[in-house]
């Protein structure tokens, strides 16, 4: 084994250099990135991206909105209404454009994250 120190650089960041770096982000930070990242591949798979239909599978946007929202019901209380509100607009948003796209729409409580959000209507 080479007693060399550990070289790194920005292509192969180390566990300690990730935890490192992010013990220096606010968890409101992490929560919202998290959530955004959620609502931006939803949106991709509910058709509503540059790809168009392309891209649609509701399956998968079942799975993420439905992650989104567990992230948001949980989070919402513990980064305030000022961060919390924009994320619930888009979660209720895709929610919506979920049920637009199916061509088959879920019953008013059955539709993605709706087990945590409760109804969404129009």
């Amino acid at each position: 084994m080479s007693s060399q120190p550990h070289e790194h650089n920005d292509e192969a960041l180390g566990f300690d250099d990730i935890t490192r770096d992010i013990a220096e982000v606010p968890a409101v930070e992490v929560i919202t990135t998290v959530a955004v990242h959620l609502m931006s591949a939803a949106a991709v798979k509910c058709g509503l991206a540059e790809g168009g239909d392309k891209d649609k599978d509701l399956d998968e946007a079942r799975k993420l909105i439905t992650a989104l929202a567990g992230l948001v019901t949980a989070g919402a209380p513990e980064i305030s209404n000022f961060h919390a509100a924009p994320l619930r607009d888009g979660l209720r948003s895709l929610q919506l454009a979920f049920r637009e796209a199916s061509l088959v729409p879920d019953a008013p409580g059955t539709g993605p994250g709706e087990k945590f959000t409760g109804p969404v209507y129009s």
